[in-house]
């Protein structure tokens, strides 16, 4: 973690642990009992506090600088690359499986490798499947 993600990661938590307690700490809107009778208000859109005031104004604030932090600490994760995570440094990547040969690229097709148990091309299957019955009939 370099120097600027850590500064950044820390006004980042912070910054959350302020828009939580100013969000509780202010009062809402329909919180009066004579606002639900319709004495808390002015008639005007946002009431008769006004638009905002120092509680609403530094919330906004705070969430601006919440929402670039984060933004900010997602492009400073993806400088360093791809993350490594615990599946990988607990199982290192195995090598994958050599392809097998395409038949068209090996002499002849009994040279082509098979999975162990399986049979040749040309042998007839070792368990006789009953025949598959035709469109029309109802199998029994």
């Amino acid at each position: 973690m370099t120097y600027m993600e850590s500064i950044v990661l820390v006004l980042h938590v912070l910054t959350a642990i302020a828009v939580c307690g100013f969000v509780l700490l202010q009062h809402g809107k329909g919180a009066d009992m004579g606002a639900a009778f319709g004495s808390g208000s002015s008639g005007s859109l946002f009431g008769a506090s006004g638009s905002a005031n120092f509680l609403s104004r530094t919330t906004a604030i705070l969430a601006t600088v919440f929402f670039v932090t984060s933004i900010g600490l997602t492009y400073l994760g993806t400088l360093h690359g791809k993350p490594e995570g615990l599946m990988e440094r607990s199982f290192p990547a195995q090598k994958a499986a050599p392809a097998l040969p395409k038949v068209d690229d090996v002499a002849h097709p009994a040279d082509v490798p098979r999975p162990a148990g399986a049979a040749p091309s040309g042998a007839a299957p070792s368990s006789a499947a009953p025949p598959a019955p035709s469109s029309g009939e109802v199998p029994r």
